[in-house]
């Protein structure tokens, strides 16, 4: 016989049938429960109860953390009725600070030298011609950000590009808020004719990015009236946004406009130029454009000089980081004409550029003269050496 304190707390019901419970042999149509409800002390084994050391409160259900109502009913109360200011200056300065990194280091700084020497003729008030100034340079900046990124560059005015240093996603995001905070800042003058500037040519200035992107990864040589074409919306699209602002907060009555496209063709190209040229190395790296694969004005003339010649548009297509292979791809461009060809389209774009400060000058007699000697010496900065 089984002792009590081994038997099953519950007896084990009898084998039953589709017609009821089977008992010797005979069926019994029905049979009162035996299941009986059970305390935990009548099966759990009796003895010491182990007490864990290690708290478990995490462990708790949840309704129990729960706060009570009357403490929720005020979150979000600042944010919703916008009661006071949320954002910090330790927040913004996080947002800046891929946009900051490169501001503290400067380059050329040739749009501010080309808005002084406008500003010689068309005499935009101070407050105003500080806040243009401020918006050319924050756009510019902004815009060199996204370009480092986009053209997987390694240096930037010497140094390492911001995407090294802040990641890609941050440096995107950073450069995209101070296109706006550029927007708000204009915004103060109270000048709807400069909002449509500002939205026209930053229009432009992705228009021009977006087909140097294209023929870039698509290893398309465009012409050279598509490529001018581009450096007009890209380069250009920011010394014209500044001269355009200029004269729709001045009162002088000239157009600027001929001038800065013509500056804005002259200053690419003669990058370009130099961009395969020793001169380049420190600040950027050697031939940075090859590494790019970047169809530059000198490369596209040496393309198009030899359309046969596949072997220019095939090292473009490795992106090669290999010195020899970019001298090499220097020495070919040397043996086309290509530089030769850009030196006197350099020099062209310089008489041309000459000639309109020549006639603006003129047009504005004793008071021309000042503004006029100020574009000849930024023109003479625009020269190959």
């Amino acid at each position: 016989m089984v002792p009590d304190s081994l038997k099953s707390p519950n007896a084990i019901p009898p084998r039953t049938s589709s017609h009821g419970i089977v008992t010797n042999g005979q069926h019994v149509s029905s049979v009162k429960s035996v299941l009986r409800p059970l305390s935990e002390n009548d099966w759990i084994a009796q003895g010491k109860k182990h007490t864990p050391s290690i708290s478990h409160t995490h462990l708790q259900p949840a309704s129990m953390a729960t706060p009570q109502p009357d403490t929720l009913k005020g979150i979000g109360d600042d944010l919703i009725h916008q009661n006071h200011a949320m954002w910090s200056e330790e927040k913004e300065k996080i947002l800046l600070g891929p946009y900051e990194y490169l501001y503290g280091h400067p380059g050329k700084d040739m749009r501010s030298q080309l808005i002084a020497a406008f500003n010689k003729w068309l005499n935009v008030p101070a407050g105003s011609l500080e806040i243009i100034t401020k918006v050319v340079g924050m756009l510019h900046t902004a815009s060199l950000l996204v370009d480092d990124v986009e053209d997987s560059s390694v240096l930037r005015r010497g140094v390492p590009v911001a995407n090294s240093i802040f990641g890609t996603a941050q440096v995107i995001n950073s450069a995209n808020y101070v296109y706006f905070l550029a927007l708000r800042e204009l915004s103060k003058l109270s000048n709807p004719k400069m909002i449509e500037i500002f939205t026209e040519e930053l229009l432009n200035l992705h228009r021009g990015q977006g087909m140097d992107l294209y023929w870039r990864d698509s290893l398309t040589c465009p012409s050279e009236a598509d490529y001018l074409e581009m450096v007009g919306n890209k380069t250009g699209g920011l010394f014209r946004l500044a001269i355009k602002l200029m004269q729709a907060g001045s009162s002088i009555n000239i157009d600027c406009v001929p001038l800065v496209n013509t500056i804005g063709l002259l200053f690419q190209i003669l990058d370009d130029h130099l961009n395969l040229s020793p001169t380049y190395t420190a600040a950027k790296g050697l031939y940075e454009d090859l590494t790019e694969g970047k169809f530059s004005f000198p490369i596209i003339y040496a393309i198009r000089s030899d359309p046969s010649n596949l072997v220019l548009i095939n090292i473009l297509k490795q992106k090669t980081m290999d010195e020899e292979v970019k001298r090499y791809a220097v020495s070919y461009m040397e043996r086309a004409g290509s530089f030769e060809y850009s030196r006197k389209c350099i020099d062209e774009l310089r008489d041309k550029a000459g000639k309109m400060v020549d006639e603006l000058e003129s047009s504005l007699g004793e008071q021309g003269k000042e503004g006029g000697e100020a574009m000849r010496k930024v023109l003479d900065k625009l020269a190959v050496r």
